[in-house]
């Protein structure tokens, strides 16, 4: 069997050794004569298996007893809405920061709950750079500050944490979960959607601050309310009961290999890799300003859209596939979570090396 290298932003790779684990179980788990894909959520060997899930992201992002782990349904985008929903009920202000599509479209979201303000946008410069933000730049009596905190679609990344002094500070962190380490007690709330570094598709994850829950509207729907899902530990209804088993593996897997300080190192060097043939190439470019390059996703682009596509063509014939830019953008993309393998992007920059030696 022949894998391709896969650089989709999403759902993405996952490490051949959970894909392998996971076949080997698939039918029988651990000698419960059934797969995890069938076995009821309220048995004591599932309980085992989210319990076990919880226990490992706990270790692995160093999360403090006093912030809740909740594995929930709905997407990322869902959180758009359960945000404003339950935490913009103070002051009923909020403050976001624009620095690409989904922080655009969780800001749109919370209007209809409240008065949301753009703090700051890099939408003048195509969302290419990060704005570097003080405390003064944010309303002191606003509920939360949001931000995203990895940009797929622009391939951009804060590179520090904004002080939002005594307002709670909220991030998606989506695309960048797990890549390396993250002070969660920086943040009130982060959340992410498993299908770029965790898991598969169908899992969403929330690390919210416990006192910052049970405000939430009287008419917030009981699938949006984080403390009715923090009160039944995930289990309020059906939690995506493969996805977290998954992402249990993922953690393992993780952990493993040294925990996070190592991925990060993992992912630097892929990176740097990729980011050192943009730089000195003569037909590809990369229009993110270098101080806020993703480390997760590497937007580049010869500046002519027929040879975009001919690259795009060309590279999937060779094994490389899902390196078509986003639509609202083009170009191309390689993300490179967690699961791709150095050798991966040394062979991605051989092939653009020969590409751009026959088509420059």
């Amino acid at each position: 069997m022949s894998r391709v290298y896969n650089f989709s932003a999403g759902p993405s790779m996952l490490p051949e050794s959970v894909l392998n684990r996971a076949a080997a179980e698939m039918l029988d788990y651990k000698g419960s004569g059934q797969s995890v894909m069938e076995m009821s959520h309220r048995s004591k060997v599932y309980d085992g298996i989210i319990k076990e899930a919880e226990a490992l992201f706990r270790e692995v992002l160093n999360i403090p007893d006093n912030y809740k782990v909740l594995f929930l349904q709905g997407g990322a985008s869902t959180q758009f809405a359960a945000i404003p929903l339950n935490f913009m009920n103070g002051s009923g202000k909020a403050d976001y920061v624009l620095t690409g599509q989904f922080s655009t479209k969780a800001y749109k979201e919370a209007c209809k709950y409240g008065e949301a303000r753009v703090a700051a946008s890099s939408k003048e410069d195509t969302f290419s750079y990060i704005p570097r933000l003080e405390k003064s730049d944010f309303d002191s009596e606003a509920d939360y500050v949001y931000i995203c905190f990895n940009n797929t679609i622009y391939g951009t990344t804060y590179k520090y944490i904004p002080d939002t002094g005594d307002v709670p500070l909220f991030a998606d962190v989506s695309s960048c979960f797990l890549s390396e380490p993250m002070d969660v007690t920086k943040f009130g709330l982060i959340y992410g959607g498993a299908q770029k570094n965790i898991g598969p598709a169908g899992l969403t994850v929330v690390i919210v601050r416990e006192d910052l829950l049970g405000n939430e509207r009287d008419y917030t729907p009981s699938m949006l309310s984080y403390k009715l899902m923090a009160d039944n530990d995930s289990m309020y209804n059906t939690p995506p009961c493969y996805s977290i088993y998954i992402c249990k593996l993922v953690l393992e897997w993780i952990k493993s290999i040294g925990g996070l300080e190592a991925m990060k190192e993992r992912n630097e060097a892929k990176a740097k890799v990729l980011y050192d043939f943009l730089d000195n190439s003569k037909l590809f470019k990369n229009g993110v300003k270098k101080e806020d390059r993703s480390l997760m996703n590497v937007t580049f682009v010869t500046g002519n859209a027929d040879l975009d596509a001919k690259f795009v063509k060309e590279a999937a014939e060779a094994g490389f596939v899902n390196l078509k830019g986003h639509r609202s953008v083009g170009g191309m993309r390689a993300s490179i979570y967690n699961a791709m393998p150095y050798e991966g992007v040394e062979k991605l920059v051989e092939f653009m090396a020969e590409f751009e030696k026959n088509n420059a």
